[in-house]
């Protein structure tokens, strides 16, 4: 089957995504991208540009039998712009995140029309995939609380229309290496994330300073992308742990994979998390995970079929977190942090390792192709 594939932020996450599953795929792929910078007139003007570029390759003999995109991507301009290139071909719309529930510092700075992007995208869709069922609820019932904002025509049944069309297909990652013997050496903490303020880094470091003041002895790894405005707090942190830390800011792809691979633990303290790529990596890597009993969280664990996914949370406080911390640490000093070693091999996330996840992209996107 040919599938054109479209990607107006071509970077991070989306990227990934994209990379792995055509890696693993058994369909023949036509991608066109646009780098991963200025998101807000990607979504303006990607259709624009994408359309035209459809277009030539139609003319040069091109045809699809399935479209697939991914939020940023404005379908319904789309494809009134590009109606002789795309046909009848069905399309399929990836929400990686979207414009109604995107963490913003002040409401009063979201931009609506990029909410409407995202609804007028879905209902032109064939079908919706969400990466997990969290984001799929936050996103309708944000719709709907947006929808009811207008002042007359609410379409209202726009929600239960999308709410059909959607599926849930979380990304998948690849196959990491085997764990390894555990290197001696104190607990090594690993938080990976946006260094940005809805990842709530003040509540980790709060939570650190617990384990320092009670002398708590741990190796330290905080690592991901910065951008313009940076919470002051980890400039803070980077001095008052300078004795602890290993690793510190943005890492290439080979030392992230490390970064990953040596970790005891994946910490988390997000107030927002459409899916936590970082931390399905990590744990799939061997790390124990964690996490506040919140967001994505929840059905992260559910999947790989924990029988006791209590220990893997904490209530969300920067408190219960260091008594969480300590706990690990404690076991680590017995060699037991992991109840068993089934308990570790089944936490693996082999379900989204990209040769076991990439098949039932294939036959979703190829049953959806035919039935259209």
């Amino acid at each position: 089957m040919k599938v054109l594939g479209i990607e107006a932020y071509y970077g991070g996450s989306h990227k990934a995504f994209l990379d792995g599953w055509i890696e693993h795929s058994r369909h023949d792929w036509t991608l066109l991208t646009l780098p991963a910078n200025k998101w807000k007139w990607r979504m303006r003007h990607a259709a624009i540009t994408f359309a035209d570029e459809a277009n030539k390759r139609t003319g040069r003999g091109q045809r699809w039998d399935v479209l697939f995109c991914s939020d940023m991507l404005n379908l319904a301009e789309f494809l009134g712009l590009a109606a002789d290139a795309i046909g009848r071909a069905a399309s399929v719309v990836y929400f990686h995140e979207n414009q109604l529930t995107y963490p913003v510092r002040f409401e009063s700075e979201r931009d609506y029309q990029f909410g409407v992007t995202n609804l007028t995208t879905a209902l032109a869709a064939t079908g919706i995939w969400f990466n997990s069922t969290f984001h799929r609820d936050e996103f309708l019932s944000a719709l709907r609380r947006f929808l009811k904002k207008m002042p007359d025509h609410q379409p209202m049944d726009v929600i239960e229309q999308i709410r059909t069309k959607s599926a849930i297909y979380p990304p998948g990652i690849n196959k990491p290496p085997a764990p390894s013997q555990r290197k001696p050496g104190p607990m090594r903490i690993l938080w990976a994330a946006r260094w940005e303020h809805d990842k709530n880094p003040d509540d980790f470091f709060e939570a650190l300073k617990h384990l320092k003041a009670q002398g708590t002895n741990f190796r330290l790894s905080v690592i991901g992308p910065q951008f313009r405005e940076v919470p002051q707090v980890f400039a803070w942190a980077k001095d008052f742990f300078a004795d602890h830390i290993e690793r510190w800011g943005y890492q290439n792809p080979n030392d992230y994979t490390a970064s990953l691979a040596d970790a005891d633990v994946i910490v988390s303290t997000a107030t927002h998390e459409f899916f936590g790529l970082s931390v399905v990596e990590a744990i799939a890597a061997g790390a124990f995970p964690i996490l506040p009993r919140r967001l994505s969280y929840p059905e992260l664990l559910e999947s790989v079929q924990m029988k006791t996914p209590d220990e893997f949370f904490y209530d969300g406080t920067a408190l219960d977190l260091a008594r969480k911390l300590t706990q690990a640490s404690n076991l680590i000093e017995k060699d037991n942090l992991w109840p068993c070693d089934l308990q570790r091999r089944n936490i693996r996330m082999e379900h989204l390792w990209w040769p076991n996840s990439a098949p039932i992209l294939d036959d979703t996107l190829e049953n959806l192709s035919s039935s259209f």
